[in-house]
C-alpha cells in the first residue's frame, strides 16, 4: 500500500467525520451562543442553565440529522470494507 493510498484513506475518514460531528456541533455552538447572550442581558451567571438547552438541542439534532449522519458513515464504511482486499494485498 502506497503512501498516497494511506493518505487518501485519512484524509476521507477525517473529512466524514468533520461532515458527521458538524451539523450537531454548530447547532451546539448556536444554542451556546444564544444562551450566553441571554445569561448577559439578564445577568443570570447560572453555570448549568447551557446544558439542558444543548442536550435537547442535540437530541433534536440527533432525530433529524441522524439518517443523514448514517448514510454517510455507512458509505464510507461500505468503500472502506469493499476496497480491503486492496489495501491488504
Amino acid at each position: 500500500m502506497s503512501a498516497e493510498t494511506i493518505i487518501s484513506i485519512a484524509e476521507r475518514g477525517i473529512y466524514t467525520i468533520l461532515m458527521v460531528s458538524g451539523p450537531l456541533l454548530v447547532l451546539s455552538l448556536v444554542i451556546g451562543l444564544i444562551i450566553s447572550i441571554f445569561q448577559a442581558t439578564t445577568q443570570i451567571q447560572e453555570q448549568t442553565l447551557a446544558f439542558v438547552p444543548k442536550i435537547v438541542a442535540v437530541l433534536l439534532g440527533l432525530i433529524f440529522f441522524g439518517p443523514w449522519m448514517l448514510s454517510h458513515m455507512l458509505s464510507y464504511a461500505s468503500e472502506i470494507f469493499s476496497n480491503l482486499t486492496r489495501f491488504v494485498g
